[in-house]
C-alpha cells in the first residue's frame, strides 16, 4: 500500500517553520513555500525556483500540495458563485461566493455534513460523514481565489465566514491552522476582523477560540429562550443561552470597537413575532452586538415556512428602536441553492439522518473563463 505524503496544506507557518527545521533548513523556507502555494497557486514544487534543486526532490519525495477537485461551478443570476468541491470517492461539499458593491465575501466549509442536526437548516438535515482536514478547508479558499484571480490589485475576496457547511468549532482543532492561515500575510493576508468563524454555541471552544485566535465571532442564536432555542438547536440543551451569553460577554471583553453577531434566522410563525423581538432585545442589552436577521429559506422536505416580509421588517424595527444596529440578510443564490442555510453538498451519511447519501442541487458543468 502507498503511503500518503502529509499534505503541505495541514500546516500554518508555524507548523511549516518547524516541519523545515527537522529538515535541517532555515525556518524562512515556511514563508517562502507559503507564498508560492498560496499568492502564485503554484502546487508544484520543481516551479519553487528559490529552493535548491536537492531541496526540491526532497519536498516532492516526502510531501504533497493536493487540492481537491473542482467538480462544477454555478453561477446564480444575481452574482453568487457555488462551487461543488471533491473531497474524496464518497464526499464534495459546497464553496460559496457572496459579491457585493464594496466587498466579496467567502463561505467556507468546515466539514462533510453537519452533526448538530439543527432543524431549521439543509445541511443538518442531511447528516454527518466527517470532519475537514485543514488542507481542505484552506484549499476551498485556494480554489475561490485562483478561480476569482484574487490576488491581483482588485483584490475580490475581502471577507472569509465560516458559515458553511459543518460546525466549524466541532472540528477546531483542523480549524485554527485554517483560521491562521487565512491570516497570514504569506498567504491570504485577510484582516482579523475579516474572518468571521459562526457557531451554534460550543462554550468551551469559544472560550478557547478567544485565546488561540483574534477573529470575529458570530453565533446563531435563533431564539431568546431555552425552550423555543432548543427545538430549533438541539446543542442548547447542552450549553444553554445563559452559559452561550456568558462565553460571550468573555470573548468580547477588552476588546475595543469589537462586537458580536447575532445571527437570527427568522422563521414564519416561529419565531418571527413583535414578542420575539422584544425578547431578544432585551436579552442582549448587555452585550456589545449587532443583530443579522436571515429570513428562512425553504428547501425539500422541510416542515418549516418563510416569513413574511412584513414580520421581518417589524422585528428589525423592533431592534433598531431598543438601539441595535439590525439588518436583515438578503437572499443571495437562492436560484442555485446557495443560499443561507441551503448548503448540502454531495456525501454518505454516517449518522443514517437521512438515508445512505444525502444530494446536492443539481450541477452543471465548470464553466471555463
Amino acid at each position: 500500500m502507498t503511503e500518503i505524503k502529509p499534505n503541505l496544506l495541514n500546516f500554518d507557518r508555524g507548523a511549516l517553520e518547524t516541519l523545515f527545521a527537522d529538515m535541517g533548513e532555515q525556518r524562512f523556507r515556511a514563508s517562502q513555500a507559503m507564498k508560492w502555494i498560496y499568492s502564485d497557486y503554484e502546487l508544484d514544487f520543481h516551479q519553487f525556483t528559490n529552493f535548491s534543486k536537492t531541496l526540491r526532490e526532497k519536498m516532492a519525495d516526502r510531501f504533497s500540495t493536493a487540492v481537491p477537485e473542482l467538480i462544477s461551478e454555478n453561477i446564480s443570476a444575481d452574482g453568487t458563485i457555488k462551487w461543488l468541491l471533491k473531497m474524496d470517492s464518497d464526499n464534495a461539499i459546497e464553496t460559496v461566493y457572496i459579491p457585493e458593491k464594496n466587498r466579496g465575501t467567502l463561505c467556507v466549509s468546515s466539514q462533510v455534513g453537519c452533526s448538530l442536526n439543527c432543524t431549521f437548516c439543509a445541511t443538518g438535515a442531511q447528516g454527518f460523514n466527517r470532519h475537514l482536514t485543514t488542507a481542505e478547508i484552506i484549499a476551498q479558499v485556494w480554489v475561490a481565489a485562483k478561480q476569482l484571480n484574487h490576488h491581483t490589485k482588485n483584490r475580490r475576496i475581502t471577507n472569509i465566514v465560516m458559515m458553511g457547511m459543518g460546525e466549524p468549532l466541532a472540528n477546531y482543532e483542523r480549524v485554527l491552522p485554517a483560521l491562521n492561515i487565512m491570516r497570514d500575510d504569506f498567504a491570504f493576508g485577510f484582516a482579523n476582523r475579516r474572518v468571521t468563524v459562526s457557531t451554534s454555541g460550543l462554550v468551551p471552544q469559544i472560550l478557547q477560540l478567544n485565546k488561540d485566535a483574534d477573529v470575529s465571532l458570530a453565533v446563531s442564536l435563533h431564539a431568546a429562550n431555552d425552550e423555543l432555542r432548543t427545538q430549533l438547536v438541539p446543542l442548547n440543551k447542552k450549553y444553554n443561552i445563559e452559559q452561550l451569553l456568558g462565553a460571550c460577554k468573555q470573548f468580547i471583553s477588552g476588546k475595543r470597537k469589537s462586537r458580536i453577531t447575532f445571527e437570527y434566522t427568522v422563521i414564519g410563525g416561529v419565531n418571527d413575532s413583535a414578542q420575539n423581538a422584544r425578547e431578544l432585545t432585551k436579552l442582549l442589552r448587555d452585550i456589545p452586538c449587532k443583530i443579522n436577521l436571515i429570513p428562512f429559506n425553504s428547501f425539500p422536505g422541510t416542515k418549516f415556512v418563510e416569513p413574511s416580509a412584513k414580520k421581518v421588517d417589524q422585528f428589525k424595527e423592533i431592534c433598531m428602536r431598543a438601539g441595535y444596529i439590525c439588518t436583515v440578510r438578503k437572499t443571495r443564490g437562492d436560484d442555485i441553492a446557495a443560499a443561507c442555510g441551503q448548503l448540502a453538498g454531495e456525501f454518505m451519511d454516517r449518522t443514517r439522518r437521512s438515508g445512505l447519501r444525502s444530494t446536492a442541487t443539481e450541477k452543471r458543468p465548470l464553466e471555463v473563463r
